[in-house]
């Protein structure tokens, strides 16, 4: 190396750095999104006049569009490039924090947010991951992973916490805000980025595309619609579980035609990709169950604001964060499959354990230690079900399957998301009919009505709200009403709650059929991508 090039090398380095800090800032900020949303849903719906239901569809519709949108997306960075399909998801990304600091209604959430914003997201996950691979080699691509990944776990154990403290004692409008001026940097860095070149075949499975959306867009989109109380739901189910069948037949059918597919169907002849890619999507499941329905819990029932809200799920994201790192480092040579069933026996127990302390819960403080057992759960999850899922998959495909990876954890919290809060809200409906005409105290006139305003108003009425309504009704009718309230909010609760304990107890006895395969060693790319 003559003089005159030495100083490229640290300015390459130095320049691979400031990178791997940006990538991890994207990813801080999808990441840490949700959380903000989850903890603001109060907040949300007092500022804009709309229902808990509202928000919950729109935080479940922005992760079914990006997990019904990322194999596409995937192929999208193919065809522009990789660097063009980052750039347009960070900047979906922002319009849709943008619809979030100006909205004044829900549509612009929807419409922006959910939908603009999750295909940012669909295009931002695959091309960044391509990006990874292909500006960093060796143990600087590790540490790129490793750099995106922490950043990702860092967001999941703080967001509750940060977005609670932004909203209380600020808006939750500036909490968007935030994100769109981290978006911002981040793109002041896309000169550092080098396209990472695509290869391989170039036409479009657009049946394929066509299916997938509709496959897994039709099942939560049904369950959507029915939380909302609208009709057709049996037809949406219908059309999601027709078109994933469909989809199967067609890769299939197209595989052997040789032609290109929307994705390879031979990823699944891999025990351990199939496995793997049924627990993440369980895993998510069940994370999104629990994240939409404490939070509701915890602001509606407690009538906590954010900050106490998120301080009450922090022992859930940071023992997860905490067991992730913890497990990581010292798994040592612990099988991978057994330190699953350890984590989905512990998520099993921690969302058993909150069923019976729900009724008796007047504090944050009573969830404590089943959120601390149920997060050291997720925590081992973490650490081990990507490599798991993508040990044995070949180098030049692993970037593919790694793809399918996202798409099944995405659907599975969007399906977590959306039917956990359809049980919880169908619950309150039926709840409160029952009690109604079963009271003792309400005059057999009034019943009907009063099962009526309950369930319309069951999404965002608090006690203390319904006081406030009930002023100048006698005493005793005010007394039945509440007492009503308050008895079907906790049941509805655990209904609810049987979404992610089901999903955890299938993912324990899955767990056991993954104990009996042997183990598979990750290549070395792969072990960089499962910390992403």
């Amino acid at each position: 190396m003559t003089e005159g090039e030495s100083p490229s090398v640290p300015a390459q380095a130095a320049g691979s750095q400031r990178l791997a800090i940006l990538l991890a800032m994207a990813m801080f900020v999808l990441v840490v999104d949700t959380s903000l949303m989850n903890v603001s849903i109060s907040a949300v719906v007092r500022d804009l006049d709309t229902t808990v239901s509202g928000v919950q569809s729109a935080i479940a519709l922005e992760a079914l569009v990006s997990a019904a949108f990322i194999l596409i997306g995937s192929k999208v960075g193919d065809l522009i490039g990789r660097k063009r399909a980052y750039v347009l998801g960070l900047l979906g990304y922002a319009v849709g924090a943008l619809a979030m600091t100006l909205a004044q209604g829900l549509t612009a959430i929807i419409i922006f947010w959910a939908v603009v914003g999750g295909i940012g997201a669909s295009l931002l996950l695959p091309a960044m991951q391509s990006l990874i691979h292909g500006n960093f080699e060796g143990a600087a691509q590790v540490k790129a992973y490793a750099l995106v990944g922490a950043a990702a776990a860092i967001a999941a154990a703080v967001g509750p916490l940060l977005g609670g403290f932004i909203t209380t004692y600020l808006s939750w409008r500036v909490g968007f805000l935030l994100e769109i001026l981290i978006i911002a940097i981040v793109l002041s860095g896309i000169k550092l980025v080098r396209d990472a070149p695509y290869t391989g075949p170039r036409e479009v499975d657009l049946v394929g595309a066509v299916l997938s959306v509709l496959g897994m867009g039709g099942i939560v989109l049904g369950i959507l619609v029915w939380q909302e109380g609208g009709e057709s739901v049996a037809a949406l189910l219908a059309v999601g579980a027709i078109a994933m069948a469909a989809l199967v037949f067609w890769l299939t059918r197209r595989k052997r035609q040789g032609k290109p597919t929307l994705l390879d169907p031979d990823l699944f002849k891999s025990k351990h990709f199939r496995l793997g890619i049924t627990q993440q999507t369980l895993q998510q499941i069940a994370l999104g169950g629990t994240m939409i329905a404490l939070p509701i819990y915890l602001q509606m029932v407690l009538e906590y604001n954010a900050l106490l809200s998120g301080l009450s799920i922090a022992p859930l994201s940071l023992s997860m964060f905490g067991m992730a790192l913890l497990a990581g480092r010292r798994a040592g040579t612990r099988r991978p499959s057994s330190i699953i069933r350890l984590g989905f026996a512990l998520l099993t127990v921690g969302m058993l354990l909150l069923l019976p302390i729900v009724p008796r819960a007047d504090s944050g403080w009573w969830l404590l230690v089943p959120l601390l057992i149920a997060g050291s759960g997720l925590g081992l999850l973490v650490s081990q079900l990507n490599n798991y899922t993508l040990a044995p998959i070949s180098e030049e495909r692993v970037s593919e399957a790694a793809g399918v990876n996202s798409a099944g954890g995405s659907f599975g919290l969007s399906f977590g998301l959306a039917f956990a809060g359809a049980i919880m809200l169908a619950t309150l409906s039926v709840t409160f009919t029952d009690m109604a005409e079963h009271s003792t105290v309400l005059p057999p006139a009034e019943q009907q009505q009063v099962a009526q305003a309950l369930e319309d108003d069951a999404e965002l009425m608090s006690n203390t709200q319904l006081e406030e309504q009930l002023k100048g009704q006698p005493e005793q009718i005010q007394d039945e009403i509440i007492r009503i309230n308050t008895d079907a909010r906790p049941l509805a609760l655990q209904v609810a709650l049987l979404v992610p304990i089901l999903a955890s107890l299938v993912g324990l006895a899955n767990s056991f059929r993954m104990v009996r395969l042997p183990d598979v060693k990750p290549s070395g790319s792969v072990e960089g991508m499962a910390l992403g």
